[in-house]
């Protein structure tokens, strides 16, 4: 359908032959290979405390109740992110508080923001590793501290990404990862946690599996005959299939990564030439913070232009585009429920609705880019002339 799509699914034959294998071993649900996927995750991140779960909405309702999270509590987190974000805490029995972005050229979230919006009740602030790119965790962290609450890393955009030679999701209490079909490091559906302390990775690791204090591999080795159940817990672990799929794509996460970059770059240098769009992060590497996962391309178009009518015309012309993200506060629910504080997002409200994000994947071609850049150019004026 589309003549370049927003994203696109590397799998070869490795992850075929992988998955074949696991059939082909007679055991399907969580066994050594998740555990040989957590091993290679946690020297990839440089940490031992990874564990493989389900997907990050799991992951990340597993981080609250790991920090102790739930009904009286409080958590902050940006409006704009993916909805389970939010979701997750509230599933808690906390409430939500929503922190304003850094502004165009950062769309993380606003440690001043944050600041101001922590309470008595504050129990965790959750950051947004958003498009890939770090935030200002040294900010983060120091507010945590003087404040006495966890810090929670959505890192789904952000695998094999760095603030300060440190990768992301491995600097707060807990990190959380998504090995969601359109990630740098797909599974289908996946996800992971990084635990800082042995602590929260042993409350994560029971958390996981029904509070249960044996598995299901080790009763069937005969390494255990029985189990106790120590915690309420859930059941987010993941199967054996996507654990080998996984193994194979962590293998070439970084050259990915590293691809996306080369893309980024060139997207950069061709969007300079059309004046009336503003791209995020174009001066991020400059920084000197660390590196980027660049796991999307947004984009902000100029202030009033109708947004669908520019998706319409490049979807017109066969390129497909997304929206990362419609605000928290502007769904049905939070918008009007009382257990989400959304007050004072001046700058969420004003750069939200001029995002457009465009296709980006590893293996995109510069005379690709070249084309969604002109499409995007010709769109705009299409839409909006002059």
């Amino acid at each position: 359908m589309w003549k370049i799509p927003l994203c696109d699914l590397h799998f070869g034959p490795e992850e075929i032959q992988a998955a074949a294998d696991v059939v082909a071993s007679g055991w399907l649900t969580m066994g050594e290979r998740t555990q040989a996927f957590e091993r290679a995750l946690g020297e990839a991140f440089g940490t031992t405390g990874v564990l493989a779960m389900t997907n990050c909405t799991a992951a990340l309702h597993l981080a609250y109740l790991a920090v102790g999270v739930g009904p009286g509590d409080e958590v902050i987190c940006p409006s704009l992110t993916f909805v389970a974000t939010a979701n997750a805490a509230l599933t808690t029995g906390a409430d939500v508080v929503l922190a304003d972005i850094v502004g165009p050229d950062d769309l993380t979230i606003d440690p001043a923001d944050v600041e101001r919006k922590i309470t008595k009740r504050t129990k965790a602030i959750t950051v947004v590793h958003y498009a890939g790119f770090p935030c200002d965790m040294d900010a983060i962290l120091a507010i945590a501290e003087r404040h006495g609450v966890a810090v929670i890393e959505d890192a789904a955009h952000a695998p094999l990404a760095t603030w300060k030679g440190r990768a992301l999701g491995t600097i707060g209490d807990v990190g959380c990862y998504s090995f969601f079909s359109n990630k740098n490091l797909s599974t289908g559906e996946g996800g992971a946690v990084a635990a800082r302390t042995e602590e929260l990775r042993q409350r994560c690791k029971l958390l996981r599996s029904h509070g249960m204090t044996t598995l299901t591999l080790e009763r069937h080795k005969g390494h255990a005959f029985s189990y106790d159940v120590v915690l309420a817990g859930q059941n987010y672990r993941i199967d054996e299939i996507r654990s080998a799929i996984g193994l194979v794509q962590l293998g070439r996460l970084a050259e990915g990564n590293r691809m996306r970059r080369a893309v980024v770059t060139r997207y950069r240098e061709r969007l300079g030439a059309i004046s009336r769009v503003h791209v995020p992060f174009r001066d991020f590497e400059a920084r000197g913070v660390g590196e980027g996962a660049y796991h999307i391309m947004p984009v902000l178009l100029p202030e009033g232009t109708p947004r669908e009518a520019v998706m319409a015309a490049m979807k017109a012309r066969g390129i497909q585009t997304s929206v990362h993200y419609k605000p928290i506060h502007a769904f049905s629910f939070h918008g009007t429920t009382e257990r989400v504080r959304r007050d004072n997002l001046a700058r969420t409200d004003a750069f939200a609705p001029r995002e457009i994000t465009l296709p980006l994947y590893p293996r995109m071609t510069d005379a690709q880019v070249d084309e969604v850049c002109t499409a995007l150019d010709a769109s705009l004026r299409e839409v909006v002339p002059g």
